[in-house]
């Protein structure tokens, strides 16, 4: 493998195990027998777990930007663009049910450690906030834009988290329809 290659390897492999057992339960070994390399050539690219981790949330931020970019390039309406938003439930249905959100599930654990890190993990919750806001204000709900971009991420986390205690299907599928419901009761009246 290339360096650049590894490297990406290793964020990947990071990240996934990251979110599937926790930034403290994975160790420097368990990234590297994920990856297939020795932990000599691990610490050729990454000195630290915190590296790896700033690595990890700088990858996050990236594919975030990138998928609210296609919901932006596919959806011309805005309110199509939240709708997108909401529905991301039901596409990760099924790792959100085993655990949890990745950007929620990081972010909680972070702030238990009171990690250096936590500012930087919660910036993927501020991505989504601007970007939701940004949608509110193209549907004329400029006056409660952020608020209701809170709102929306908050029902998302709760779904996300009880879906996760609980590992019911048809519950995530009740709850986006009533996030719809609510989405369409928001549009402003003509």
């Amino acid at each position: 493998m290339a360096d650049g290659t590894t490297r990406d390897h290793i964020v990947k492999a990071a990240d996934e195990l990251f979110y599937h057992q926790g930034y403290e339960h994975t160790s420097f070994a368990h990234i590297a027998d994920a990856v297939g390399i020795s932990r000599g050539n691990f610490y050729h690219h990454f000195k630290t777990k915190d590296e790896i981790l700033g690595a990890v949330i700088a990858q996050r931020l990236a594919n975030t930007r990138e998928m609210l970019a296609q919901w932006e390039s596919s959806n011309e309406h805005p309110f199509d663009r939240v709708r997108a938003f909401i529905h991301i439930l039901i596409a990760n249905r099924t790792e959100i049910m085993r655990h949890g959100c990745p950007v929620g599930t990081l972010c909680a654990e972070l702030a238990k450690q009171e990690h250096a890190s936590q500012a930087a993990a919660n910036e993927l919750f501020t991505l989504f906030r601007s970007w939701l806001g940004r949608q509110f204000a193209l549907l004329g709900r400029e006056s409660d834009a952020d608020a209701l971009a809170m709102h929306l991420l908050a029902l998302s986390q709760g779904v996300a988290t009880l879906a996760n205690a609980f590992h019911d299907t048809a519950f995530v599928d009740r709850e986006v329809e009533r996030m719809d419901a609510w989405l369409t009761a928001q549009m402003p009246q003509n």
